[in-house]
């Protein structure tokens, strides 16, 4: 690396603060020094890179398309910088593991197992997110979010918790004798989606399903599978989680996703796991198989 052609790193992150925040008065708060301080270390950085990165055209400072790409880059550098030095001097123990995940998951599968997770370490303090809501991971927020898809999400690390296709289901008194893959007749019949865009509703909008004949009831997420089984309506979800109404024959699958590769993804950050992290991490993994 030339470190010599870098610019300096205190106007590095006098850009970064100012990035973040949005102005030069928050800017200088976050690093303990003064709006003008701020304002003159942007100065020296457009300077040194010969590069127009602010817009000052108006009446408040902007991003140029250019500053939006530095930015993004040295968010990245910065959280990473923060993760190695937090974990050397455990300062990134402190504060709750924060995890996001969709309402169906969390209701489906989290919570029936994590009593198990809690018993084997009682010190670690959990905050859960659920939502369906694809959740920005950086330092200081979520520190671990469970997606559905094929892990291909760009600047994570996404390990596969386990693999499951989507399928339709309903409840038998509903469906009544409407074959597997009939999808004139499925369009007929009422839906049930969760509220928000999920990982089901998703899949359905990508299928050739996703237009109906019939209102959709939405509903939160843990009240889903219960008003499919009582016959409110067919409804998309994650196979594993209705294996045991399929099974019992509650529900009747109609249709199901042909592609394979897709399932739970454990979703991180680049980089130094902290130690409550590690630790949940390496339950999930045990935990995955085993459900």
């Amino acid at each position: 690396m030339d470190w010599r052609s870098l610019p300096p790193l205190s106007a590095l992150r006098a850009f970064s603060a100012f990035a973040e925040n949005g102005n030069v008065v928050d800017a200088g708060d976050a690093l303990g020094v003064s709006h003008a301080a701020i304002s003159q270390q942007l100065r020296v950085l457009e300077s040194h890179m010969d590069v127009a990165l602010l817009d000052r055209t108006g009446r408040a400072l902007r991003l140029t398309a250019q500053g939006a790409l530095l930015a993004q880059a040295l968010k990245g550098g910065f959280s990473q910088i923060s993760d190695g030095v937090g974990a050397l001097t455990g300062s990134r123990n402190a504060g709750p593991l924060h995890m996001s995940m969709t309402p169906t998951f969390a209701a489906s599968w989290l919570m029936p197992r994590l009593s198990g997770f809690r018993a084997a370490y009682p010190e670690i303090d959990l905050m859960i997110d659920p939502t369906v809501k694809v959740v920005t991971l950086e330092t200081g927020g979520i520190d671990v979010a469970i997606r559905y898809g094929k892990g291909s999400w760009e600047g994570v690390d996404a390990t596969l918790l386990w693999e499951s296709p989507m399928v339709v289901v309903g409840a038998p008194v509903l469906v009544g004798e409407i074959s597997y893959g009939d999808t004139n007749a499925m369009s007929q019949l009422p839906w049930i989606e969760e509220m928000g865009s999920s990982e089901a509703s998703n899949w359905r909008k990508r299928s050739a399903l996703a237009q109906s004949g019939t209102a959709t009831l939405n509903l939160p997420g843990n009240l889903l599978l219960d008003a499919a089984r009582n016959g409110l309506g067919i409804a998309v979800a994650v196979r594993r989680f209705v294996q045991g109404d399929i099974d019992a024959g509650r529900l009747q699958v109609l249709n199901e996703d042909p592609s394979r590769g897709t399932g739970y993804y454990i979703v991180t950050r680049t980089g130094v796991m902290r130690p409550p992290l590690k630790a949940f991490v390496s339950w999930l993994k045990r935990e995955g198989p085993l459900a």
